[in-house]
């Protein structure tokens, strides 16, 4: 897809930008990627363009994932502002999101989509629930893990991430808060995590090598195009939802970040159905 292309389709150039916008306010918000609304829309609008049918999901998904690079860096710089990073989590995690990132990257072709959103559907919506109800007192342990256990924990997360193009929040979220981190500095965290699986996982799906040639400014599975439309209002409005997050009590954030979950999770399901998207 090329950008004199979209710019001929305005109206999705304009709702290309809008997404954008929306996914860093929520980016910033719940220390996500800002995907999970990317990819639905890259993919439709991919559909509109004629794109070839058979690579539009791989390319939505691998956009996506680039998008959420610039989107995280401006997104930790702010939550670090505010003392909502967990360094030495960050520090003991780090190795796996890093592996993750790329290994669900180079596999992502290879996994049956259907299971994979079945999985993640059932893992968001449990999620939800705990997030939902006034269950903070139940946790599995004192502190988050490290050493091995932390760092397959987070490989696991940056896997299943970059499989779907979306920030390490929606998974790493509830993995800190329910092994005993205080939800605002797991938001904070996880918008770091974003960036470190978003890193090595765009540069899998970079060098990918579809098997038929793909238009415009695509690189590898990566649309340059819409990306140079995305990524910039994504970044810009991400500051702004680290800022809003601080603001809003813990009960709150956690409630906020059930719904989410939970729409992801009808998302998922209902893309599985025979009559799904």
């Amino acid at each position: 897809m090329s950008l004199s292309l979209l710019l001929e389709f305005w109206p999705l150039a304009l709702a290309l930008l809008a997404t954008g916008l929306f996914a860093g306010l929520i980016a910033g918000l719940l220390g996500i990627g800002g995907g999970i609304v990317l990819v639905p829309v890259l993919e439709y609008t991919l559909s509109l363009l004629d794109f070839p049918s058979a690579w539009r999901m791989h390319v939505a998904v691998a956009t996506s994932l680039a998008t959420i690079i610039p989107t995280a860096i401006a997104s930790s710089r702010a939550h670090h502002a505010r003392g909502g990073i967990d360094w030495a989590l960050a520090r003991a995690w780090a190795p796996g999101m890093l592996l993750g990132g790329l290994l669900g990257s180079l596999v992502a072709a290879r996994v049956d989509a259907a299971l994979l959103s079945a999985v993640f559907g059932i893992i968001s919506l449990f999620a939800a629930i705990k997030l939902a109800l006034p269950l903070d007192h139940i946790r599995l342990r004192d502190e988050p893990p490290r050493g091995l256990g932390g760092v397959s924990i987070a490989a696991g997360i940056g896997s299943v991430s970059a499989m779907m193009g979306i920030g390490g929040g929606t998974l790493s979220v509830p993995a800190i808060t329910i092994t005993g981190g205080p939800v605002h500095r797991a938001v904070g965290t996880a918008a770091f995590f974003g960036l470190l699986l978003a890193l090595p996982g765009t540069v899998g799906y970079l060098l990918a090598s579809p098997t038929e040639a793909l238009p415009g400014m695509t690189v590898g599975l990566v649309s340059f195009g819409a990306l140079l439309l995305v990524a910039p209002a994504s970044t810009l409005m991400a500051p702004v939802g680290a800022r809003l997050a601080h603001h809003l009590a813990q009960r709150r954030l956690s409630q906020i970040f059930a719904l989410f979950l939970l729409i992801v999770a009808t998302r998922m399901f209902y893309n599985i159905m025979p009559f799904g998207l």
